[in-house]
């Protein structure tokens, strides 16, 4: 065998070796988090949790959401439009999972502006569509979105004071010591009815979603 087809089958072989790990890695994470899930129960909702659509619904979606982060951002019209086209059937309950930095000053805004009446969801809108102007990765000025949210009706002079309360902090870390218990990695990450979504991508949360509303209402 000469050198170049020695080197040509080690090659190979490494390529092989790292497919299968990669495989395995994958299929390791995927039994961690159902498992994770499964003893964890507690930490996927907290009483604390902002919830959009009908609270009463019997089929759930938890999201861990990240304010900074571009695929969060990209998700969010297709899960709002999941629970308004679910005609009362779907909510959706928002967890923090604030990796990026600048993320948990974003958090403090928007559970700041939570504390008022009907600006909580426009606020959060807000703040995911102007990512571009305060959210870059290497340099994040999440003080830029005070002036970005101002068209929504939230009073920012208050919602400034507000978000230095203790109890926002509080919420913060519970839903970051639940991340962590539920060995969540990576935004957004999506469960329905407690059970992760495994396989990430619309139509993969789209087909979860019907599919526990069929097992909930049977139709």
């Amino acid at each position: 065998m000469n050198r170049s087809l020695i080197v040509l089958s080690a090659a190979l072989l490494a390529l092989v070796v790292f497919v299968i790990g990669a495989i395995v890695y994958h299929r390791q994470s995927q039994q961690e988090m159902v498992q994770s899930a499964e003893g964890h129960r507690a930490a996927l909702i907290r009483p604390y949790s902002p919830v959009y659509g009908n609270p009463n619904a019997k089929v759930t979606i938890v999201e861990f959401l990240d304010p900074a982060c571009e695929a969060c951002s990209a998700f969010y019209p297709l899960v709002k439009g999941i629970v308004n086209a679910s005609f009362g059937r779907v909510n959706l309950v928002l967890r923090y999972a604030a990796f990026h930095k600048g993320s948990d000053e974003a958090v403090k805004i928007a559970e700041a502006a939570r504390m008022q009446p009907d600006v909580y969801w426009p606020v959060l809108e807000a703040m995911l569509k102007s990512q571009s102007q305060w959210a870059a990765h290497d340099h994040p000025r999440p003080e830029l979105i005070w002036q970005l949210i101002a068209g929504t009706g939230v009073d920012v002079v208050k919602a400034k004071v507000d978000a230095n309360d203790p109890a926002i902090k509080q919420r913060l870390d519970q839903d970051m010591a639940d991340v962590a218990a539920l060995k969540i990695a990576k935004t957004p990450s999506f469960f329905v009815n407690g059970k992760p979504l495994i396989e990430f991508g619309p139509d993969q949360l789209k087909k979860m979603v019907e599919t526990a509303v069929r097992n909930a209402y049977g139709q």
